[in-house]
C-alpha cells in the first residue's frame, strides 16, 4: 500500500533576483511534492493565487501529480519570498504572504482523517487550528525549524512527530534537544544539523547519520526534502538507522540544484516589485 500524506499550509514562489528566475516552494508544498516523488499518494491543502507566481505553483503541482482536490485558488497574489545565495546557503531577504492564509473546513478535516499522516509547520500560520488538525489526523507532523523554545513548548503537544533544526549544534546536544521535545508529547523527533547530518529519536531509540558529501548549489528546501523522506519511511516502518541515513542523503542531494524541487520560471516583473 502506498503511504497517504496530506501537507497542510504554506506555499510560496521563491524569487532569485540575482538569477532572474523563480521556483515554487514553501514547506508544506515541498513536502507534498517530495512525498509524491518518493511514491506516496500525496495531497496539498493550501491557497494559491491567480497571478503569474500562482500559476507557477499550480503548474508544478499538476506536473508532479500531487492531489489538488483540497487546494484553494484565491483571487490575488500568490505568496512570495526573496532569496539570495551566499556560497550556496540560502538567505531570505523579504517576501509577501499574498493570499496564503486560509481556514480549515469540516470537509477538509474529514479528508485529513483519511490520510496516514498529515504534515504542517511553523511557516503555515495554522497555529490556532492545530487542535482541530491534531484531533482529525491519525498522525500529525510539525516542522518547528529554528523557532525559539517557547514556540516549541506551546505547540509540540499537538504533534506526534516533531522536526527541529539546529544547524550549529552537535550530535550530543541534538539528542538532548530531541529528548526534551519528546517530553512535550511527540514520540518521534528529528533534529537536523545542516552539514553535520541529523539525529532521529523514536521512543527510547536514537540514531544519527552524517550529511552526504555533495557539491552544494542551493540549500533551499533541503530540510523539507528530509521531512518528506522521513515521513514516507515512517509510514513504511523502516528501521531507524536506515531511515535517518536515507532521509539525510535525500536532503543532501536536494542541495545540488537551484530551488526546492525545480520548475524554474522567469522572474515576472510584477513579482520583482513585490519580492
Amino acid at each position: 500500500m502506498k503511504p497517504r500524506l496530506v501537507a497542510v499550509g504554506d506555499n510560496v514562489v521563491d524569487c532569485y533576483p540575482d538569477l532572474g528566475v523563480m521556483y515554487p516552494g514553501g514547506n508544506a508544498l515541498n513536502v507534498a511534492v517530495h512525498a509524491r516523488r518518493l511514491g506516496a499518494e500525496s495531497g496539498y491543502l493550501g491557497a494559491v493565487g491567480t497571478d503569474a507566481a500562482g500559476r507557477v505553483v499550480s503548474g508544478a503541482l499538476a506536473a508532479e501529480d500531487v492531489d489538488t482536490s483540497l487546494t484553494r485558488t484565491v483571487e490575488g497574489p500568490n505568496a512570495t519570498a526573496t532569496v539570495r545565495l551566499v556560497n550556496g546557503e540560502r538567505r531570505f531577504t523579504g517576501g509577501d504572504e499574498g493570499v496564503s492564509r486560509f481556514r480549515l473546513s469540516p470537509a477538509d478535516l474529514a479528508r485529513i482523517a483519511e490520510a496516514d499522516l498529515v504534515h504542517t509547520g511553523e511557516c503555515s500560520a495554522v497555529e490556532d487550528q492545530l487542535g482541530a488538525l491534531s484531533a482529525s489526523a491519525r498522525r500529525l507532523s510539525f516542522d518547528f525549524s529554528e523557532r525559539p523554545w517557547g514556540y516549541v513548548a506551546a505547540h509540540a503537544h499537538h504533534a506526534g512527530i516533531a522536526i527541529v533544526s539546529a544547524p550549529s549544534g552537535s550530535r550530543e546536544r541534538a539528542v538532548a534537544l530531541a529528548r526534551r521535545v519528546q517530553e512535550l508529547g511527540p514520540s518521534i523527533v528529528a533534529v537536523t544539523l545542516g552539514s553535520a547530518g541529523a539525529v532521529l529519536v523514536h521512543g527510547d531509540d536514537a540514531a544519527w547519520a552524517p550529511a552526504e558529501p555533495v557539491g552544494v548549489v542551493d540549500t533551499l528546501g533541503a530540510g523539507d526534502a528530509f521531512i518528506a523522506r522521513l515521513l514516507v519511511g515512517l509510514v513504511r516502518e523502516e528501521a531507524l538507522p536506515d531511515l535517518v541515513a536515507a532521509a539525510t542523503a535525500y536532503a543532501s542531494r536536494a542541495c545540488t540544484s537551484y530551488g526546492a524541487f525545480g520548475h524554474e520560471a522567469p522572474l515576472h516583473s510584477s513579482t520583482k516589485e513585490t519580492a
